[in-house]
């Protein structure tokens, strides 16, 4: 297209127009990688819970999206991602809304992988990454982690059904956040909006942030306040889509600690988008920068596994 209309009175030679591809090619780049940014937690977190339905899935609270779908507008939707995700009937468009509103079922495989393992959080630092309704870094704050963070690509999705959840999850309603043992004797769900009373202690440890990956990674260590990487991330869903092996990959690189651990939770085939587990596994092994083992499979319906990732 440059060539068609560039002028032909200027050096159009192959150099040239090379390099002009490449500045248009990384202009493109730019404009498509959504920018890191933190979310503070507000002082008055019935703020928070405002207008907000609560269910319960294996003893945790979650926002009840439908809800979620019809209050949510304007300027807490500043993205527009559920007005397009509702209109288009689509739970993925790439680069503008990556699925964190929806709660997707290997979410709840690597939830009870880290039961039925006893991963140990007591004073771990752990990141959710892609964390959607952000149940995994709960949990990790119920195993008395010392510090969760929790990311997703979505703005939207941090404010309106992450940092609700988390509070949630940490108000005091007669119990404490406890190690979640018991959690498969749920509840029947309440659809009571809930009312958070004080500041718990737990929220202290939490920090909330949206973006791209690479945005993300660049925010935490460049950051004032100092960010030592991270015992164990947490993530699940999140190879769908080959296109994004490579910024996952150079993330986990850049945040995980020399002997920490990724526990990721994936489908075995993504129809569709053509991403998986095996082609991820396959590009880990080419990178030679991680190993990699297959912690559990699940056999009913889709094939899903949960993948264990640690420096070699």
């Amino acid at each position: 297209k440059s060539r068609e209309i560039a002028d032909p009175a200027a050096d159009s030679s192959p150099k040239r127009d090379a390099a002009k591809h490449q500045d248009e090619a990384a202009s493109k780049k730019k404009l498509c990688v959504k920018a890191a940014k933190e979310h503070s937690i507000p002082q008055d977190l019935n703020k928070v819970l405002e207008n907000k339905v609560m269910e319960t899935v294996l003893d945790l609270s979650y926002v009840k999206l439908s809800v979620v779908e019809k209050t949510c507008s304007g300027d807490a939707d500043s993205e527009g991602i559920v007005s397009k995700s509702v209109s288009s009937h689509s739970d993925l468009i790439p680069g503008v809304y990556e699925g964190g509103l929806k709660i997707w079922e290997c979410t709840f495989d690597l939830m009870d992988y880290l039961s039925e393992a006893e991963i140990e959080f007591t004073n771990k630092t752990v990141l959710d990454l892609g964390c959607g309704a952000g149940l995994l870094g709960i949990v990790a704050l119920r195993g008395e982690a010392a510090r969760v963070h929790f990311q997703d690509y979505n703005s939207t999705v941090i404010d309106e059904i992450t940092l609700p959840n988390v509070v949630a999850n940490c108000i005091s309603e007669g119990r404490r956040m406890g190690s979640g043992k018991d959690r498969k004797t749920s509840r029947p769900p309440s659809k009571r909006p809930r009312k958070a009373e004080g500041s718990p202690d737990v929220l202290n440890r939490c920090r909330f942030f949206s973006g791209e990956w690479s945005q993300v990674s660049q925010l935490l260590l460049n950051s004032n306040k100092p960010c030592s990487k991270y015992d164990i991330i947490l993530t699940s869903e999140t190879i769908y889509n080959p296109d994004y092996y490579s910024a996952l990959h150079d993330t986990l690189a850049q945040l995980l600690d020399r002997n920490g651990c990724v526990y990721l939770a994936s489908k075995v085939h993504y129809f569709g988008v053509g991403g998986g587990i095996y082609l991820f596994e396959k590009f880990i092994e080419e990178k030679n920068v991680f190993r990699t083992s297959m912690a559990k499979t699940i056999d009913q319906g889709l094939q899903r596994c949960i993948m264990e990732i640690a420096f070699k």
